[in-house]
């Protein structure tokens, strides 16, 4: 690998300095650096951060790949400034054997675009009766630490004990769809003055927050960690501040889209604003940014859950839940935090890199901008406006609610140690 020289980029968006890669490695950090033989990209009025890391993306493969491939999710999240994603355990066959976990890892390892680290599934075919090969799995080639049912809630408390107990043994975490399905049978949307008026089945908040508040309690009982997916109410951001006051072993994370749009989109009856958890309201926006912003909400996840056009393009009622995220979650970020001021540049490393490495136990990511540490960074322009063009996508799938839409920013280039898997915002 050659040299390469950043010149003149805001590190976690402080003041200017050059930072050498030299191979997969930071060599150096300064102001006035030499060049030398090193080729140099000129990155002045940018921001460099730490690659990106996703706990929540659905790469689809094996058996969905009409919808994505391992190879096609991670060049979506090169796109985005991801230098690593967790893989869902969603897929056909579900991710509940060594087997499985294996096979996506080492498609992960010959895609080459980001690391993929595979989320194991709690239960057997996601069925929520029996648990999954835990241990098989961690103990595999693919190191599974992080398990979810998703697209599912292990709904049976006993089994969530017993799942929260075995990965204990191993530092391992639960991630959990917090969604008590008796509440949401027929549910179509959030459930409130929207759902009323178009008479869609109602999505209530509870259904979502009494999930939070038992594996909490069930988390302290057993002294095990539990991750909450995709969280989205104004009530399970109290429900976690409050385990979290415990000291309580409890994450959260929360979805782009879940920071910007609301349920009133829905009046549209535009499937692409179909999603699990639903859009919320205005109150529940508010709340989670404040709630991302004081560290209640640890990290963003973007739930990337790539579709088929004949998914989407069809009535709201059949319509498939999900929205791709990979490509547009910094831009998100930036619009509803940082030119918000609720973060600033160095809190979205921390929300979008550092601390879903640390969730999900993944070495090498998530890593401070400095010498001596893998050369895995985003560089990214903020000054950038441009409209979403889904045409553009890397992603197979072209589901996204932004279609349209002015988002500011742009990935222009993405380091996966120390190798250029982005450059001046186009596919290397």
């Amino acid at each position: 690998m050659s040299k390469i020289l950043i010149r003149g980029a805001k590190v976690l968006g402080g003041d200017p300095q050059d930072v050498l890669i030299d191979g997969e490695t930071i060599a150096d950090v300064g102001t006035g650096l030499d060049a030398g033989d090193a080729t140099v990209i000129e990155a002045a009025g940018q921001v460099l951060l730490p690659g990106l890391v996703d706990l929540h993306t659905h790469l689809r493969e094996p058996g969905r790949e009409d919808s994505e491939t391992v190879l096609t999710g991670t060049r979506a999240a090169a796109a985005g400034g991801f230098t690593a994603v967790h893989a869902m355990a969603n897929t056909f066959p579900v991710a509940d054997t060594a087997g499985v976990v294996e096979q996506v890892w080492r498609l992960g390892k010959e895609s080459g675009y980001c690391d993929v680290q595979p989320i194991g599934a709690v239960t057997v075919g996601l069925e929520g009766k029996q648990l999954a090969e835990l241990g098989a799995m961690h103990d595999s080639a693919a190191g599974v630490k992080v398990f979810s049912d998703d697209g599912k809630c292990v709904d049976d408390a006993v089994i969530m004990r017993r799942a929260l107990e075995y990965v204990k043994a191993f530092d391992g975490v639960v991630a959990q769809h917090a969604q008590e399905p008796r509440l949401t049978e027929g549910a179509q949307m959030n459930e409130g003055i929207v759902s009323a008026e178009l008479g869609l089945g109602g999505w209530p908040a509870v259904a979502e927050e009494s999930i939070i508040a038992r594996d909490v309690l069930l988390a302290a009982h057993v002294g095990s960690r539990v991750h909450i997916c995709h969280l989205s109410t104004a009530g399970s951001v109290e429900i976690v501040r409050w385990a979290k006051s415990k000291g309580w072993n409890v994450t959260a994370e929360v979805t782009p889209h879940h920071l910007l749009l609301t349920d009133e989109l829905v009046r549209s009856y535009n499937p692409v604003y179909k999603v699990n958890p639903p859009l919320r309201t205005e109150a529940d926006v508010m709340a989670l940014r404040e709630a991302l912003a004081d560290g209640t909400i640890d990290c963003v996840a973007t739930d990337h859950a790539p579709h088929p056009h004949e998914d989407k393009d069809c009535e709201w009622a059949a319509a498939a839940m999900g929205m791709v995220g990979l490509e547009t979650a910094l831009s998100v970020v930036q619009q509803t935090m940082v030119e918000t001021g609720l973060l600033d540049w160095a809190g979205v490393a921390d929300r979008m890199s550092m601390r879903p490495a640390a969730i999900g136990r993944l070495e090498g990511h998530g890593r401070p901008v400095s010498a001596g540490e893998p050369a895995n960074l985003t560089l990214v322009d903020p000054a950038y406006r441009g409209e979403v063009d889904p045409a553009g996508f890397a992603s197979r799938s072209r589901n996204t609610p932004y279609e349209g839409r002015e988002l500011p920013g742009r990935v222009t280039h993405t380091f996966l140690r120390g190798r250029a898997t982005v450059v001046d915002g186009k596919l290397a």
